[in-house]
């Protein structure tokens, strides 16, 4: 990357490492209404979810991999998941999408090796919010048990994450991949990123309309999530004979952006 990419990433790294730390911290001195702390809940709403135990080292996670870009690194490709899950908060981890779903995800590149992506080396990957549940669906519910207050950090991390992958695509002029959009419909626990990240672009582009729908449409696409092999599954029966991988991706990108943005 260039001096001024470098020296931007560096900031905008810091900076996320920065709200995570504050968020954690702000989350986790907040008691429930029956005085339960953030940990206890989210350990709550997983044995009731039927998840086998497992220690909860980081009820909030930023992502290491950022530590490992380097200037000589090469971003060809932004990826947004949903948030970290039971592997990703480890200690040893705090790595989003390090598990099974990761695992599928580094596999499509590595046998795809025509779309030139190292998941690990390429990708800059983002989460919709750095808040832990075991399974995503859980946040609805985690959300009313911490009150207003952490109701409230929990969408302003969304707000963030998105402003932290927009500012990331125009840094590095690459495309982003949003995988799982079921919570960004209008009702979903993610809406609020989705807003976030659409008005982001609509501002960038202030009066000039044309120039909005251009910009995104070229730069977001939205999949299914690499969780149960569905975003490879999707991919697959939506493919149309006789395009490359790279035009099927971006047909299959576009078209669930329009069932989600409209656009």
């Amino acid at each position: 990357m260039t001096e001024n990419q470098w020296k931007e990433f560096t900031a905008l790294r810091e900076d996320f490492k920065t709200r995570v730390t504050e968020w954690k911290t702000a989350l986790n001195s907040l008691k429930a209404a029956d005085g339960k702390s953030l940990a206890e809940l989210q350990k709550e709403l997983a044995t009731a979810d039927g998840v086998p135990d497992y220690p909860l080292e980081n009820a909030v996670v930023y992502n290491t991999a950022f530590d490992s870009v380097t200037a000589e690194s090469t971003i060809k490709l932004i990826v947004v998941g949903d948030n970290p899950g039971k592997s990703e908060q480890l200690d040893k981890n705090r790595t989003y999408l390090i598990g099974q779903s990761g695992k599928i995800a580094e596999g499509f590149f590595r046998n795809h090796a025509e779309l030139g992506i190292d998941f690990r080396k390429n990708v800059l990957i983002l989460n919709k919010t750095p808040v832990h549940t075991a399974k995503t669906k859980e946040l609805v519910p985690l959300c009313k048990q911490v009150g207003d207050k952490g109701a409230g950090i929990i969408e302003k991390s969304q707000k963030y994450m998105a402003l932290l992958a927009y500012r990331l695509q125009q840094l590095f002029s690459c495309e982003i991949w949003i995988v799982g959009y079921g919570e960004l419909k209008p009702k979903g626990i993610f809406s609020v990123y989705k807003t976030a990240l659409q008005e982001l672009f609509n501002a960038a582009a202030g009066a000039f309309e044309k120039s909005f729908e251009k910009n995104f449409e070229k730069s977001v696409f939205v999949y299914q999530h690499f969780s149960m092999n569905r975003f490879t599954i999707d991919l697959k029966e939506k493919s149309k004979q006789g395009l490359s991988l790279a035009d099927n991706l971006r047909a299959v990108g576009t078209l669930h952006r329009q069932e989600i943005f409209g656009k």
